[in-house]
Parts: C-alpha cells; sequence; structure tokens
C-alpha cells in the first residue's frame, strides 16, 4: 500500500530515533506495535528496562513543537497500548516512557516522560 507523504516522514523520523536511541545503547525490541489502544512507535530495551517510545515530529517549534504534541489523551493511549503490550510477560519488567522530539533538524530525548 502507497505510503502519504506524512506517513514517509513520519517513518524517517522514527528511523532517526532508532538510529540515535541504538547510538546510545538501547536494543529494539518491536517497532510500530498495534493494538485497539493505539500504537507504540518503537519498544527497545535499556539494560533492565523496557522502554516504550513515543516518535513526534514537527518541521518546527511553532505552536510548542514535538513536545507539547504529546497531550494528555495521547499519553492515556499510550498507558494503555503498554498495559496490552504487557500482557505477553509472565513476570513484569522495569518500565518507562520515553520521548523522542524532532523540531525540524534538532532532536531531544526526553527520558521517563510519563510514569507507569
Amino acid at each position: 500500500m502507497p505510503q502519504t507523504r506524512q506517513q514517509q516522514l513520519g517513518r524517517i523520523g522514527e528511523d532517526r530515533a532508532l538510529a540515535h536511541l541504538e547510538a546510545h545503547g538501547l536494543t529494539l525490541v518491536e517497532r510500530n506495535f498495534l493494538c485497539k489502544a493505539g500504537e507504540i512507535d518503537l519498544v527497545m530495551r535499556d539494560g533492565a528496562f523496557l522502554v516504550f517510545v513515543e516518535v513526534r515530529r514537527r518541521a518546527g517549534d511553532k505552536f510548542g513543537g514535538a513536545v507539547f504534541s504529546v497531550t494528555p489523551a495521547k499519553q492515556q493511549r499510550l498507558l494503555r497500548a503498554a498495559q496490552l503490550y504487557l500482557l505477553r510477560y509472565k513476570n513484569l519488567p522495569p518500565c518507562r516512557f520515553d520521548l523522542v522530539a524532532i523540531d525540524g533538524e534538532r532532536l531531544s530525548w526526553i527520558q521517563n516522560m510519563l510514569e507507569m
């Protein structure tokens, strides 16, 4: 299925975020986990931690930029999706939620943006 320009830009942002996180020692577990609650862009391993990563990309920081695009409703969808993802584990690993915000060419990695 052909992707829209917005989907292509989203994929490029995810690729960039993944490369950045891997360069900092994280390991990819799963990409684009989809469930009825929503989507988790990247599921990574950082030592003992399972890290749920939201990637947000904006052309610039107008209107607050990528960081401010993670609304309370989006945060709730991330939490619900992570809870469904964790159903596959018998023993729950420690978890955290990170955000990779891309504003134009600037990339910011915010660790532990939500607490579960």
